[in-house]
């Protein structure tokens, strides 16, 4: 079982754009070491939650924890230094560079002996980028792009990740792929907090999902009960009034 001891909580939090909130009294525990998905429509707030968690939008109130430290007033680079990283929707990565090179431009701010480790670590983690290593990024497929992307954030040692539609666009089996490395990722003791277009997916590796509606939470509770429920499975899972009797999830 994952440890308990909260990882980022968040209280009465409102962020958005300008003069414009655009998520609302959010108040949520995310425990060490297990999977949130947040779930939505188009417009619900989820990505700009994730992004005001990273000091990417403005905060207008309420409060946020990281591992009991308040960080409200820290901005992206101090909270990626404490601990946060952020892997953002589309494509960050050096296309015209190597896997290797990009893994170099991703530990840039460690030091020569910890960017070697570092890279060594995600390696390991990931042994396709190892077999890539001196392949162009953008010579990668899709998924393999997302994974190198999230190497490259995890060299900095996060121990809450974020990732923002982490399989828009891929095919299924490359999808796949990258749930499994959510799942490594999670495997390694993170903790991982993720927007995804691929609900059924994300839900089956999660522990817990989270339901925004217009910027304010509107459901939450483990992965496996929000996705048996009727309402969650007609709005956001594509089933039919026949099809919401409870599902089975091995």
């Amino acid at each position: 079982m994952p440890d308990t001891a909260p990882c980022l909580e968040l209280a009465g939090f409102s962020a958005g754009y300008t003069d414009t909130p655009i998520v609302r009294d959010i108040s949520l525990t995310i425990p060490a070491g297990t999977v949130t998905t947040l779930l939505g429509g188009n417009g619900a707030g989820k990505s700009t939650l994730l992004k005001a968690i990273f000091g990417m939008v403005r905060q207008f109130g309420g409060a946020i924890r990281f591992e009991g430290r308040p960080i409200d007033r820290l901005a992206c680079d101090a909270r990626l230094r404490a601990g946060i990283g952020i892997v953002p929707q589309g494509r960050c990565n050096f296309p015209r560079m190597s896997v290797g090179e990009n893994l170099e431009m991703g530990a840039y701010l460690l030091g020569r002996a910890d960017k070697q480790r570092a890279m060594e670590e995600v390696l390991a983690l990931f042994p396709m980028l190892k077999r890539k290593y001196h392949s162009l990024a953008g010579n990668l497929s899709g998924g393999e792009q997302q994974i190198l992307e999230t190497a490259m954030v995890l060299e900095m040692h996060p121990r809450l990740l974020l990732l923002d539609e982490p399989s828009l666009g891929l095919s299924p089996k490359m999808q796949q792929e990258v749930f499994d490395s959510v799942q490594e990722i999670r495997g390694a003791g993170l903790t991982v907090m993720m927007v995804e277009q691929n609900l059924h997916g994300a839900l089956l590796i999660s522990d817990t999902a989270v339901v925004l509606e217009t910027g304010r939470k509107f459901k939450e509770g483990p992965a496996r009960r929000i996705m048996n429920d009727p309402d969650i499975k007609r709005a956001y899972l594509g089933a039919t009034e026949d099809e919401t009797a409870p599902a089975t999830v091995h």
